[in-house]
């Protein structure tokens, strides 16, 4: 961590602790659904797409896709302000999943940036009880 966290921080729920555990071992963990067959995002025990309870935790391949970004250049809060401009990001992970993110490593500029890129997840350890998977572009 090379400088304090000053932002909101996720607060890991029942369903969610094993995600927010894997991503502390810089591991991105999915839900899957043995009903329908599909991966989905954010993480819950009953699947968004056929409300089935029959899912079960999957390990991902961390690689994807832009779907979409915006460039934030005026923060939305006063703890965002002193951090613009960054990118926030929609990722089609391998999985089926889509992600809602940030990219890092890539200039925030539209001329850096482009729908469809290869993306590689990367962990950022923001404290000591939060890691957030963040996307970089491919290597």
């Amino acid at each position: 961590m090379a400088e304090a966290y000053d932002r909101p921080l996720p607060v890991p729920q029942p369903e969610s602790d094993f995600y927010w555990e894997k991503a502390k071992a810089h591991e991105l963990w999915l839900r899957h659904c043995n009903g329908c067959g599909r991966t989905y995002f954010y993480p819950r025990d009953i699947c968004p797409h056929c409300f089935s309870r029959e899912t079960e935790w999957a390990q991902a391949s961390g690689r994807g896709t832009l779907h979409a970004f915006g460039i934030v250049h005026r923060g939305p809060t006063p703890a965002f302000r002193d951090h613009v401009p960054y990118i926030v990001a929609l990722v089609d992970l391998e999985e089926g999943a889509r992600m809602p993110t940030t990219l890092v490593g890539v200039e925030p500029d539209p001329a850096h940036v482009r729908i469809g890129m290869a993306l590689e997840v990367t962990f950022d350890d923001v404290t000591e009880a939060i890691t957030l998977p963040r996307f970089r572009p491919a290597t």
